[in-house]
């Protein structure tokens, strides 16, 4: 579809029409020769000389090239557009930021993989949670990991083999043995400073209780929640261990409550894999499909045409001279060629 980007040039079209209206004639003087015998030259042709100016007539084709180039260039000057076909867009509706945590206690081997082999507690988490990573499509993903402090592993993108990838080369003790669970939230809530989609959603996962935050974990929940953030939690550690490895379960309900979400325990990889399921049904996937047609600028269509015209107009003229109006010299030319 054809469009013009500043339609409102129109109006200057008619401008040479008004000048030709209001402005006078341009005149121009011709040099003359003065004759004593006018009079008898005027009687002899039998015409009756008067005075004033001659004015020259415009032929026909000229002026219809002259018009039709104005009115190219005004059409080039709107800036004419052609509208593509539509284009369809998918924007992410949802930000999904994961904290994973990286403690000594993640170590443990009390798991048992799809092979059957027994493996530690960050290996069955990882091995979940790339494959519920791999069914967000339409979500911006981040990942937190936590230890003794927490660190950004992953800012929130829609590339989602780039964090399936960078989680999987995660190893215990990486940020530390103790864990900042508090912190982390803290750190996750300052990643969605910029997030401007509606649906802000972490899924905390820990085996431990806070040994090294800075700000409780409660805390930090009541902040998540007054900026819309929910929170759901997961408990991957053994509830009978005792010490630094004991599992706060209490703290972890309560940071998923105060925000909105759920609270689960995975004692073993069918479980963990179970709330993964129960987690992408509560938190579907929501794509916002926005649609947009591209305009491509053909500005040059009319100005080449303008000046195709213009061109052709000067090539008929110099056939014209050539070949229906001769010089002398072309004439006595020819006339010598012919001669026998």
């Amino acid at each position: 579809m054809l469009t013009f980007a500043y339609p409102w040039l129109a109006l200057i079209a008619p401008l040479p029409l008004a000048v030709w209206l209001l402005l006078p004639a341009h005149a121009s003087n011709r040099t003359g020769l003065r004759v004593p015998f006018f009079d008898r030259l005027a009687a002899l042709s039998g015409q009756s000389p008067q005075i004033g100016g001659v004015i020259a007539p415009r032929r026909t084709l000229p002026l219809l090239v002259l018009i039709l180039c104005w009115l190219l260039a005004v059409a080039a000057l709107a800036r004419p557009q052609w509208i593509e076909p539509p284009l369809h867009q998918d924007r992410p509706t949802r930000d999904l930021l994961v904290l994973v945590d990286l403690s000594g206690s993640m170590d443990t081997k009390d798991f048992v993989d799809a092979s059957g082999r027994t493996v530690d507690r960050l290996t069955a988490v990882k091995q979940v949670l790339d494959d519920f990573l791999s069914r967000r499509k339409g979500d911006r993903v981040g990942v937190v990991v936590f230890g003794d402090a927490p660190f950004v592993l992953v800012p929130f993108t829609t590339d989602l083999d780039l964090c399936r990838a960078l989680l999987r080369d995660t190893v215990v003790g990486m940020a530390g043995p103790r864990t900042a669970f508090g912190d982390a939230i803290g750190l996750g809530i300052g990643l969605f400073d910029h997030s401007t989609v509606k649906a802000k959603t972490i899924i905390a996962l820990t085996d431990g209780n806070d040994t090294a935050s800075k700000v409780e974990p409660v805390d930090a929940a009541g902040v998540a929640r007054d900026r819309g953030i929910v929170i759901h939690t997961v408990a991957v550690g053994d509830p009978t261990a005792a010490g630094e490895d004991k599992l706060d379960e209490g703290a972890l309900k309560e940071v998923a409550s105060t925000t909105g979400g759920g609270f689960f325990r995975a004692l073993d990889r069918a479980q963990l894999a179970e709330i993964y399921q129960r987690l992408d049904q509560i938190e579907t996937r929501k794509i916002e499909t926005v649609s947009f047609r591209p305009k491509r600028d053909i500005y040059w269509v009319p100005v080449a045409a303008g000046l195709s015209l213009s061109l052709l107009l000067q090539a008929v003229r110099l056939l014209r001279r050539r070949y229906l109006h001769p010089s002398p010299r072309t004439s006595d030319a020819a006339i010598s060629r012919g001669a026998p």
